[in-house]
């Protein structure tokens, strides 16, 4: 039936996921009765987007089989000074993200060249850069919190004004849904017209519409969160849509693009990759440097969320991007992971961080129970891998 339906075992896998996340959120919902109310699922959305942001990068650092510990304190050094320039020098809150943004990148150019030029063990070079980019993070600022003010600025971190509302939530809702709808039927035409075969008409319509309830599912929800002192319903809050945003490009250059078809290479077979022409030395300083890109994107919310930087920002951060992806299905042993799966091993980390919160379990059981379920998802990886013939190396 699998075959039939052209059904793969990384398809299969990401549907497991989806299903372990709705038990998830029963399970906490039947203990706490909160769980699943439009206010505790706003919350958790805008909370997910900034570790979301960054592990769909990081999925991609690991499917080419590197790493990068220093996301976190790269991406507290950034926010700091991105935070002390508006507030303490005065800048306009554009080129004080510029300036972020150049820091980000000349800190990846760093770390990248060593890694992909010099043959520096990425685990060694950003394990470093954790250490010394935290120390970084205190020296700009002297330690001392940086708050922001600036009201546009403060849109990025969602908070009370910082979402879509009503009317722009269902409008952007409605045209994901008819994008979906068209990519469903653009996809079957192009099959038939090369004479591929078809998955049943009936299972590409009910996949479709599956993800279209979902999706009119999420905005009904965010616009069901309504604030005392407002008349109308949130909306989406603009982090997730910024999530978004990069979840969607993310996927484009991992599906439709040749650098994205590099990375995969690279990590299935580096020697091999270089054999055929691919510049693997070129690629991965490049997907460094995106991931500069995207860390900057998370501080620049992180700061607005928070209205200050501190050094102390993105604190753990490394931690929870990593075990993002890893429970997402990225392959520690690279060449296998989508970015759909991050997006799916962030909401499971923030699920459970949400529901073992509702139920006053302390941070210490709850640092204990996240650290298991990753080491139970790396088990799950390796037995799925075993069982369904992906590779192993």
């Amino acid at each position: 039936m699998l075959n039939a339906l052209q059904i793969s075992a990384l398809d299969l896998r990401l549907s497991i996921m989806a299903g372990v996340l709705i038990v998830l959120a029963l399970f906490f919902h039947s203990l706490t009765g909160t769980f699943l109310t439009p206010e505790n699922l706003y919350n958790i959305a805008q909370q997910t987007a900034v570790v979301g942001i960054v592990a769909a990068a990081i999925a991609l650092i690991i499917v080419a089989r590197q790493i990068d510990l220093s996301v976190g304190s790269v991406m507290g050094v950034v926010g700091v000074l991105i935070a002390f320039l508006m507030y303490s020098k005065g800048w306009h809150w554009v080129p004080a993200v510029l300036a972020g943004l150049a820091v980000s990148l000349v800190i990846a150019l760093y770390q990248g060249w060593l890694t992909s030029y010099l043959g520096v063990p990425s685990f060694v070079v950003t394990l470093g850069g954790l250490m010394s980019f935290r120390g970084a993070a205190f020296l700009v600022a002297d330690g001392k919190t940086q708050p922001v003010n600036d009201p546009l600025f403060l849109l990025f971190g969602g908070g009370l004004d910082g979402s879509l509302g009503p009317g722009l939530s269902w409008a952007l809702g409605l045209a994901l849904s008819a994008l979906m709808a068209w990519n469903t039927l653009s996809r079957r035409r192009n099959a038939q017209a090369h004479g591929f075969p078809q998955r049943p008409l009936w299972f590409d319509a009910g996949l479709a519409l599956f993800f279209i309830a979902a999706l009119l599912g999420f905005v009904a929800t965010m616009n069901a969160y309504v604030l005392a002192d407002k008349g109308a319903g949130q909306g989406i809050p603009v982090p997730v849509l910024i999530w978004g945003v990069v979840v969607m490009g993310m996927a484009f250059i991992v599906n439709r693009t040749r650098f994205g078809r590099y990375v995969y290479a690279i990590g299935g077979n580096p020697e091999a990759a270089l054999l055929v022409g691919i510049p693997v030395k070129s690629v991965m300083l490049r997907l460094f440097l995106l991931l500069a890109v995207l860390v900057t994107v998370a501080s620049v919310v992180s700061v607005s969320r928070l209205n200050a930087g501190t050094n102390s920002l993105g604190q753990n951060m490394e931690l929870y991007v990593i075990a993002a992806a890893v429970i997402g299905g990225v392959a520690l042993s690279g060449g296998s992971g989508t970015v759909l799966g991050s997006v799916l091993g962030a909401l499971m980390i923030q699920f459970l961080e949400s529901g073992l919160l509702l139920l006053d379990v302390s941070i210490g059981y709850r640092m204990v129970i996240i650290g298991q379920v990753l080491i139970v998802a790396v088990v799950f990886d390796v037995l799925y891998r075993r069982a369904t013939g992906e590779r192993m190396t």
